[in-house]
């Protein structure tokens, strides 16, 4: 499987708007960024910066996240998610990852995923 359009440095931001769906309210008030929702964001970006770059017929999945999540975002916030792949090895792709708010990086670190043939439902 050719993977020669995968290069290191490919990169996608996502920029959204904390809501009802990625909130945790346990923290009071209207909720905040819920850690599950922030690891979602990483991958989708992480899938962003290389689907257009993947073999016909191929997608990837996740296999490995190890993230910290070390500041809060309220509801109603803008958070911008950032992935940029660090290295291909084979069908194995690793991303740095980063998330900030507003006013402060919430969260980074890593994220893995491996180049899988799209499965056909028959």
């Amino acid at each position: 499987m050719p993977t020669n359009d995968l290069t290191p440095g490919l990169k996608a931001e996502i920029v959204t708007t904390v809501d009802d769906k990625l909130v945790v309210r346990h923290m009071g008030g209207d909720g905040v960024l819920s850690t599950p929702s922030m690891i979602g964001l990483m991958e989708r970006a992480g899938i962003e910066a290389v689907q257009s770059h993947l073999p016909e017929g191929h997608t990837t999945v996740g296999f490995e996240v190890n993230v910290k999540h070390f500041g809060a975002t309220p509801k109603g916030k803008k958070v911008t998610v950032r992935a940029e792949l660090l290295e291909v090895d084979g069908r194995k792709l690793r991303f740095k990852v980063e998330a900030h708010d507003e006013d402060k990086k919430v969260g980074e670190g890593t994220h893995r995923r491996a180049i899988v043939p799209v499965q056909r439902k028959g």
